[in-house]
């Protein structure tokens, strides 16, 4: 099934949220339970990227979340140093999944780069976001994001990756 050529915000009335299937049970959780509750309280938007469908619901081949946080500086990369002493402003990048149907296919890449696209966007609309961070879920989404080649680690935190908006800006 042909996919949709563009993520657009969630919306259980037209996606599928609750039959998604990465693989990891609570990337799941998190699309079918949790991204329209947030998203509604003002906590997270989440994009998604369905199968094009005739009728009924779409289902979602791939998706993102995206949220607003802040990190001390002291935990950034060195280029970073002088920055005030108090937390600064990021896009964290909060989930990001691809369905079982789709892996294998480069979606993944494409959904990241959308996610950072869509945060530079926010950042240049006037969002104030020194770059996008994110919590990987485990060893192989850590080596999905290494293999890209754009994160950098926290200082203290492996598996809490950072990338700048002016890393991001070269790359779209």
């Amino acid at each position: 099934m042909p996919l949709a050529t563009t993520f657009v915000l969630a919306d259980a009335a037209l996606h599928d949220l609750k039959g998604f299937d990465c693989g990891k049970a609570s990337l799941n959780d998190y699309l079918s339970r949790y991204a329209i509750r947030n998203s509604g309280l003002g906590l997270s938007r989440t994009w998604v990227l369905t199968d094009q469908t005739e009728q009924g619901k779409a289902p979602v081949a791939a998706y993102f979340t995206l949220a607003g946080s802040t990190v001390v500086r002291e935990l950034l990369p060195a280029q970073t140093k002088s920055l005030p002493a108090y937390p600064v402003p990021v896009v964290l990048l909060a989930r990001l999944a691809v369905s079982v149907h789709h892996q294998g296919q480069q979606l993944g890449a494409k959904t990241l780069v959308q996610a950072l696209r869509s945060a530079f966007e926010l950042a240049e609309r006037g969002l104030p976001a020194l770059g996008v961070i994110l919590d990987v879920l485990d060893d192989s989404a850590l080596s999905f994001y290494q293999h890209m080649g754009l994160f950098t680690a926290l200082t203290d935190q492996p598996m809490r990756l950072f990338v700048s908006m002016g890393t991001i800006r070269q790359l779209i």
